[in-house]
């Protein structure tokens, strides 16, 4: 056992402020918002980790990062936060950006890496969008008050 990283490992934080502060700004020129909308992802991912399973952020590891524990996750959010599917696909997105960025510094874990990158977004429901026919655009355009100049100008007339 490495007694260097006994209960002491703090690879989790480090490439994770690392991840936020110098490779999404500097390196991928990622917008401040964007970066924000990451940071929140991680923060509730954190809160998870604490409430639900019990790692403490002093003890949160990059081996604690797992396949399961990010689908673990995003059911979590789902479930017991109420979240849409488009807003589970939004923290799925920020921590498969993050196992990206750790694939070139964290080679060793690559499998960890490569399963957390197999997760799939889930689909979405597209609304269609509904437009006014032709008949409503007459009645929409009827409705001016023609008793005014402008109504006078906006009148329509087929």
């Amino acid at each position: 056992m490495n007694i260097n990283n006994m209960n002491t490992d703090t690879s989790f934080a480090k490439y994770l402020s690392r991840f936020l502060s110098q490779y999404l700004p500097h390196q991928r020129n990622t917008s401040a918002h964007t970066i924000a909308s990451y940071r929140d992802c991680f923060l509730q991912f954190i809160h998870y980790m604490k409430k639900v399973k019990n790692v403490k952020v002093e003890k949160l590891t990059l081996e604690k990062l797992t396949r399961e524990c990010v689908l673990d996750f995003l059911s979590w959010i789902r479930q017991e936060r109420g979240c849409s599917v488009a807003t589970r696909n939004y923290r799925l997105a920020a921590i498969h950006s993050f196992v990206r960025y750790l694939q070139y510094e964290e080679i060793q874990n690559l499998e960890q890496w490569q399963k957390i990158l197999s997760i799939k977004a889930m689909k979405t429901e597209r609304k269609s969008i509904n437009y006014l026919t032709t008949e409503g655009v007459r009645a929409l355009l009827k409705q001016h008050d023609t008793t005014t100049s402008g109504g006078r100008i906006w009148r329509y007339s087929p």
